[in-house]
């Protein structure tokens, strides 16, 4: 198997996004709970829960070490986690993060392998509970970093803080005994969040809620806006039975636009 991948840093300088097209917005994690696929794999279980990380290895063509530090995140105020729609950057960088975790599409560790990108899965517990093997398989071959979605995948806008706290910290402790790495960031289900969602995440140790300013539905690269991608864009994409044309569709408009998906991570270490 590969590495794992560990060093994370922390981005500052930051300013909201204008919110723009409220359909990919809505597109979010939407659609994936209708989704409806072929049988799932069966987990090995010969294969252990967790590995020891050996050190982050890199492409030849990457543009610098992937999994060192790279920028800081905002600070955490008033003990909210801060909003994160994009990422502030002058170098043509771009991020492409994968939710849920519902279709275990087999073509998808070869994808990633063959883009050389580094994707951010945020994956809920509803789709990972036992076949923790396929996200162990894409993570240890591709560099890939797990991180939250809570456990069951419910819209949070208004729910108690209670409610919300226990669905981002059980699945942070899932993961932690799945992946052996407890995770960092936060992707709210739907991107519906509220003042009680950011106090949760950063009860729970999370150091950013992640949202998204594009998303691959069918094949098709939608931008909330302009007309591509730009520097900085963190894109939205679902495991779904759409992922071989979605991955494509991304690596396709990301290359046509000059850009090179890195890690999330790296930037709100």
């Amino acid at each position: 198997m590969g590495a794992k991948f560990r060093a994370r840093a922390r981005v500052a300088g930051w300013a909201p996004l204008v919110l723009g097209v409220l359909g990919i917005l809505v597109a979010g994690c939407g659609g994936s709970d209708a989704q409806q696929g072929p049988a799932k794999p069966t987990e090995s279980t010969a294969r252990p829960a967790t590995r020891p990380g050996p050190v982050p290895i890199t492409h030849s063509d990457a543009p610098y070490r992937f999994g060192e530090v790279q920028a800081k995140a905002p600070p955490i105020v008033d003990g909210k986690a801060p909003v994160i729609r994009r990422i502030p950057t002058d170098k043509p960088y771009v991020f492409i993060t994968i939710d849920d975790g519902e279709i275990k599409d087999p073509n998808a560790l070869r994808l990633i392998q063959q883009s050389g990108f580094r994707p951010t899965l945020f994956l809920a517990q509803k789709f990972v509970a036992g076949y923790a093997a396929y996200f162990q398989d894409i993570r240890d071959e591709t560099g890939a970093d797990i991180e939250d979605h809570t456990i069951n995948h419910p819209n949070l806008r208004g729910k108690p803080y209670a409610f919300q706290r226990k669905e981002i910290c059980d699945n942070a402790d899932a993961e932690a005994a799945e992946f052996g790495r407890r995770p960092v960031l936060f992707r709210p289900p739907y991107g519906n969040w509220d003042t009680n969602t950011q106090k949760a995440a950063a009860d729970c140790g999370m150091r950013a809620v992640v949202l998204w300013t594009a998303a691959v539905n069918d094949g098709v690269v939608q931008f909330q806006l302009g007309d591509h991608l730009k520097a900085g864009d963190i894109v939205l994409m679902h495991f779904r039975t759409t992922f071989v044309q979605d991955y494509t569709a991304f690596v396709e408009r990301a290359r046509k636009d000059g850009l090179t998906a890195v890690p999330l991570p790296d930037f709100l270490g």
